[in-house]
């Protein structure tokens, strides 16, 4: 089996999963280099793996979740706005499923190796 990535974004504020929010995954072997743009859908989820088994490779990257432009469309959003971008840089060393969630509300975020 080769490896893969995926992600679920809930809003833990609001108990419902964050549709609609832009995902940016970066390799950061050498130069950060950008590898693809998602958005997640109903379920707070991408449709496929953000990284698929095709194109799964060892290395350190960094998934950046746009918190501060999706919290800013929802109707009840606070201001002035304190979350912006989250950043999460992580490492695959292995073939595996890595999965990770990100947890957030309007003023942090949590996040975990899942399964």
């Amino acid at each position: 089996m080769a490896g893969y990535l995926t992600t679920h974004v809930l809003d833990t504020a609001r108990g419902r999963p964050a549709a609609g929010l832009r995902i940016t995954l970066y390799a950061l072997e050498g130069e950060r280099r950008c590898l693809r743009e998602l958005v997640t859908n109903a379920d707070g989820r991408t449709d496929g793996p953000i990284l698929p088994e095709a194109e799964f490779r060892p290395g350190r990257y960094e998934l950046l979740f746009h918190v501060g432009e999706w919290l800013g469309g929802q109707d009840d959003a606070p201001a002035p706005r304190f979350l912006d971008e989250v950043p999460i840089r992580f490492l695959m060393a292995e073939d595996d499923h890595y999965h990770v969630p990100l947890l957030i509300s309007p003023y942090g975020y949590s996040t975990y190796r899942g399964s």
